[in-house]
């Protein structure tokens, strides 16, 4: 496993993709799987990095293992902000026009139907949320 330790801030979302990035490169991971799991790894980091500490900023880890058979990104998030658990979100009706959609909660929504697997929980004073997708 490898890991970043990181500053909740929306400005070091390039540092974030590219740690993560530079991990699914050496394992063969295809370009759109790639950008399935980038698109969730911005989504989360950006969630972290607006509402965790808000209005301050903290910390928060990222931490990346790929498993085997299948082959399995495991991407963890850490922080010790305010308590939220994405999963327990209601899923918006996205057979509804645009106009009449409630705002909010597309991000999560986008991040559960594109990784394999979201989990969540609190440990220790901390936000655990884990996505995984088989690479």
């Amino acid at each position: 496993m490898q890991e970043l330790q990181i500053e909740a801030k929306v400005g070091n979302l390039p540092k974030v993709l590219a740690f993560v990035d530079e991990i699914l490169e050496r394992t063969d991971c295809s370009i759109p799987i790639q950008m399935q799991i980038d698109v969730a790894v911005e989504e989360v980091f950006v969630n972290i990095a607006n509402y965790a500490y808000s209005p301050q900023t903290g910390p928060a880890t990222i931490q990346i293992e790929i498993t085997e058979s299948p082959a399995t990104a495991v991407i963890t998030f850490l922080d010790k902000g305010s308590p939220f658990d994405p999963t327990k979100r209601e899923d918006p009706d996205t057979t509804l026009p645009v106009n009449k959609r409630q705002i909010g909660g597309l991000g999560i929504y986008m991040v559960k139907k594109s990784m394999d697997t979201v989990t969540y929980r609190r440990e220790e004073g901390q936000n655990i949320l884990c996505i995984q997708k088989k690479i």
